[in-house]
């Protein structure tokens, strides 16, 4: 990713535009074929030169283009004939952005397959689901693993649509005009690069196609973060379900020896901060004076690389906590009975509305019973017993009955056949 935002490969990229520039020019019978022969095998960039000549001149499209010249002869004359600055940027960025876009793809690729793997592995692990961070009804870690790798597959898609948002160029001269370069020329230009044409752009391509890249890379480390919390709150010491991975050697803390913080997760939820921070930048790029000003160039050489940067080290760095993360069953297992049995409130309720109850009448009766199980640490099972209406309904052995996790993850094999995990049940 580093080497796709280094300034040798932007000018590469350029220099590849205005190659294509001139090969298009040739076709149209505007630039000698000869001449146009010789700039695809001479042409060359020195970023030493650019460096030099931006200094002097102050303008980083003019600097490059005398650096290409200096290594032409009489022929340099042809390059970036009729073009204005942005004919060869832009294309150059929709390049660079596609080949980031195709890191990132992979990047998801890698996780997708990680949760995947982790998913059935922990298909049968019972623990407590929680609702407003209190015990609510036993799931599975495999389950709650699924739902991450639905998300995942989501954003794959977002990715694949902000992707072809993007790659698109244009090379339409001053003000979008086409003036000075025909459409033709742009349709062979973008053609021969592999991109599609912006069809009405103004001196720019319409900034709104990289706010929704941005923005989709920003969701994509929501995501993230979406994971990294969870893990970090199963993480908590009174929690103690999973941890992120732990390498022999690692510290924790400069002061406290028996640390072993969540900072990798940490480290993923900051940086889906700074990707919802450029997400912003790149809203307040799509708004541009008339056919264009340049207000938007300079937020855009930060957030662009920096965005995909940062996504590209978060999504790998989870990837890798994914892979090496610590379950522990019996803990989960031990924490499903802290709340006393309240879980199976609702199974009570439903059995005593089949007995005839209306739910208006059975309700506030397994209400009491729960909290005052809860409250005086004493089985729910007891409680709901000593319940007259309860005992009048169901009998010691139907209520019994209820009191089995097992009920709670009867349908998640076919949560997995719909993922595509497991082959549908006959």
């Amino acid at each position: 990713m580093a080497a796709v935002w280094s300034d040798d490969h932007k000018f590469d990229s350029w220099l590849r535009v205005e190659v294509a520039a001139v090969q298009a020019w040739a076709g149209l019978g505007a630039v000698p074929q000869a001449d146009a022969d010789l700039i695809a095998a001479k042409a060359k960039v020195n970023v030493a030169d650019i460096d030099r000549y931006e200094v002097e001149l102050h303008h980083d499209m003019t600097a490059f283009l005398r650096s290409v010249t200096d290594s032409l002869g009489p022929e340099g004359r042809w390059v970036h004939l009729g073009l204005t600055s942005y004919d060869v940027e832009d294309p150059a960025l929709a390049l660079r952005m596609l080949e980031a876009a195709e890191i990132l793809e992979e990047d998801l690729r890698q996780l997708e397959t990680a949760i995947a793997e982790r998913a059935i592995e922990h298909k049968d692990t019972l623990m407590m689901g929680r609702t407003h961070g209190m015990h609510a009804e036993p799931i599975t870690f495999g389950l709650k693993l699924l739902n991450w790798l639905d998300e995942v597959r989501r954003q794959k898609g977002r990715l694949a649509d902000a992707k072809a948002s993007v790659a698109v160029g244009k090379l339409s001269g001053p003000v979008g005009s086409h003036a000075t370069v025909p459409p033709e020329l742009e349709e062979k230009v973008c053609r021969r690069l592999g991109l599609g044409v912006d069809a009405v752009s103004t001196q720019v391509v319409s900034r709104d196609r990289h706010a929704h890249f941005i923005q989709t890379l920003a969701l994509i480390g929501a995501s993230l973060e979406r994971f990294a919390t969870e893990l970090r709150n199963l993480q908590r010491s009174e929690v103690g379900e999973a941890e992120e991975p732990f390498s022999r050697g690692q510290q924790g803390s400069s002061s406290m020896p028996h640390k072993r913080n969540p900072e990798k997760c940490e480290r993923v939820c900051g940086l889906a901060r700074v990707l919802r921070g450029y997400s912003i930048a790149a809203l307040e790029n799509v708004s541009l004076w008339h056919e264009r000003d340049i207000s938007q160039s300079s937020a855009e050489r930060i957030i662009i690389p920096d965005s995909c940067l940062a996504l590209d080290y978060a999504l790998g760095l989870f990837t890798d906590i994914v892979r090496g993360m610590v379950v522990y069953p019996e803990r989960m297992r031990q924490n499903m009975d802290v709340t006393c049995g309240v879980v199976f409130s609702q199974r009570v309720l439903l059995a005593l509305i089949e007995k005839g109850m209306s739910r208006q009448e059975a309700y506030p009766i397994v209400q009491r019973a729960g909290h005052l199980a809860l409250s005086e640490r004493r089985p729910f099972g007891d409680t709901i017993a000593c319940e007259p209406e309860v005992a009048s309904r169901l009998s010691s052995a139907e209520l019994d009955a209820l009191f089995d996790y097992a009920y709670f993850v009867r349908e998640v094999d076919k949560s997995f056949a719909r993922m595509g995990l497991l082959a549908p049940a006959k």
